[in-house]
């Protein structure tokens, strides 16, 4: 199109026309003679602008991934390394917790007794010649660690030391096989051994008793026994509960096998004694007994005293009475015996000559002989008087006729 002074004209004409048509429509507003020309436009063009943007945003979006790909990248690398952070993060407090908790325990422990310890940690699980079960501890000479002291944690014995170097030491566990430690019950003085039984035997250590008379028996405590000048072994430190009683006849000793309250297989935060107490604990480092088995003991029912022999009776003797009771019955059919057997023996003097040949002496009917054996229930008083009554009557007649 040529620039010509038309051309310029028709465009100047338009552009007024414009501003005249949005003028009258601005003052308008909704009264607007162009609003339902504007409404028209507005569906068209809004059809077209929606079927433009879904087929161009599709080709927009990948281009875009492609353009942006390095920096999705970085970001998601930047993101990984966050979530790693803060996992380490929460695992080490976790740990940090926990080593806390068993770092109290311990210190708390030893407090109780009246131990003076240094506290190490487990750093590595090694094998020491002439052993199975040791562990390695960061704690050595340079911290006041020597060889043959005792290793204990927040729930009991560990186990003493067998080496010390200068910033480390090895501990040989009270489970191991060449592991010995003088022991004792609880409560009492009945002594013994306490050997380890190795890896092989699960969580389980071997307490010989010296005593063949001791009573052991399951939920029985055990505690150290102490060695002089509280080395290898600090007197008064947990050990286990009895879990198992082996029988022993015939044998010097007693045997049982007991569980250790320290959890070998996670060691962790221990402590070394350096110095013992000067007096021994006893069983002041004891945990308390569980609840069931409190209240098992406290409802068992007390032991039954052994059975005694039965009194022996002697049986009476043919026609003799039995022995006197103490109730008023009884005095009173002994009375009426006592006056039977009078007149019987009365009426066998006066008519022993008249006696039948087939009635043997002392007789005095059945009903009589009977209740003299002991044989019947004696009969009522009533009827024991009326027999009674009878026989006087009998013995007055034969009298008399003796007489006549």
């Amino acid at each position: 199109m040529r620039d010509t002074r038309r051309a310029r004209l028709i465009l100047g004409l338009l552009l007024a026309a414009a501003l005249v048509l949005i003028t009258i429509d601005h003052r308008q507003r909704e009264d607007s003679l162009f609003e339902p020309v504007r409404t028209v436009a507005s569906s068209l063009f809004g059809v077209a602008e929606e079927a433009g943007t879904g087929v161009t945003r599709p080709v927009g979006e990948f281009v875009g991934t492609f353009s942006s790909a390095p920096e999705y990248k970085r970001q998601l690398v930047a993101l990984r390394a966050e979530n790693a952070r803060l996992r380490r993060e929460a695992t080490a407090n976790s740990l940090d917790r926990r080593r806390s908790a068993e770092l109290a325990g311990m210190l708390g422990l030893s407090g109780l007794g009246g131990y003076r310890v240094v506290a190490a940690q487990v750093i590595a699980r090694r094998g020491v010649p002439g052993f199975e079960d040791a562990v390695e501890i960061d704690a050595g000479r340079d911290d006041g660690v020597r060889r043959e002291m005792t290793v204990l944690s927040g729930d009991g014995l560990v186990g003493r030391v067998v080496h010390a170097g200068p910033s480390t030491s090895t501990v040989v566990l009270l489970t191991d096989p060449a592991s010995a430690a003088g022991a004792r019950l609880e409560g009492g003085n009945q002594i013994g051994v306490v050997t380890g039984l190795g890896p092989a035997a699960g969580r389980l250590v071997r307490f010989r008793v010296l005593d063949s008379t001791a009573t052991l028996a399951v939920g029985r405590r055990i505690v150290t026994f102490g060695s002089q000048h509280g080395t290898p072994y600090a007197p008064g430190l947990p050990v286990g509960v009895i879990e198992r009683v082996e029988p022993t006849p015939g044998e010097l000793t007693r045997v049982a096998y007991a569980k250790p309250f320290v959890d070998f297989t996670a060691l962790d935060v221990v402590g070394v004694v350096v110095r013992a107490p000067q007096r021994d604990p006893r069983d002041a480092m004891l945990p308390p007994p569980p609840p069931k088995a409190a209240r098992a003991r406290a409802s068992a029912p007390p032991a039954a005293p052994p059975p005694s022999a039965p009194p022996a009776v002697t049986p009476p003797a043919p026609g003799a009475s039995s022995a006197p009771s103490s109730s008023p019955s009884s005095r009173a059919r002994q009375r009426e015996d006592a006056d039977e057997d009078n007149d019987v023996a009365r009426e066998q003097q006066r008519g022993m000559h008249r006696r039948p040949a087939h009635a043997p002496a002392g007789h005095a009917g059945p009903a009589l002989a009977a209740r003299r054996a002991g044989a019947g229930p004696h009969p009522p008083g009533g009827a024991t008087g009326r027999a009674r009554a009878s026989e006087r009557t009998g013995g007055q007649e034969r009298a008399a006729k003796r007489h006549d």
